[in-house]
């Protein structure tokens, strides 16, 4: 929990559509001011790879809803253990769905920092 606390309150801070990937304290990628939420998850992925992070077990923090469940499928294939984010999307019952079928913890927020 104390990942996705620090994740969420990374994310809190960067333009919309915004991502952060984080383990405990550390931010390991960011996806931010792309055009949609999977962009801004490819992003934050590719950020982290990049300078050689194990994604292993690590959280995300989105600041908006996730509208598909694509997201959900990106983050898992990349060890993504646990998911912070507001809700509201008409398909939330499919992301959670996705979340149980790929074993991914799931805290909805009810609030969100999307900022447009």
């Amino acid at each position: 929990m104390e990942a996705l606390i620090y994740a969420w309150k990374a994310v809190s801070v960067l333009k919309s559509n915004a991502i952060a990937i984080a383990k405990k304290d550390s931010v390991l990628g960011l996806g931010c001011g792309q055009t949609s939420r999977i962009d801004a998850v490819q992003l934050a992925l590719w950020k982290a790879k990049k300078f050689g992070h194990d994604l292993t077990d690590s959280v995300c923090a989105s600041d908006g809803f996730f509208p598909f469940r694509d997201c959900i499928d990106t983050l898992a294939k990349n060890g993504i253990s646990a998911i912070i984010q507001p809700g509201g999307s008409k398909n939330d019952a499919e992301c959670i769905s996705a979340c149980n079928e790929l074993n991914i913890a799931m805290v909805f927020t009810g609030f969100r920092h999307f900022k447009h």
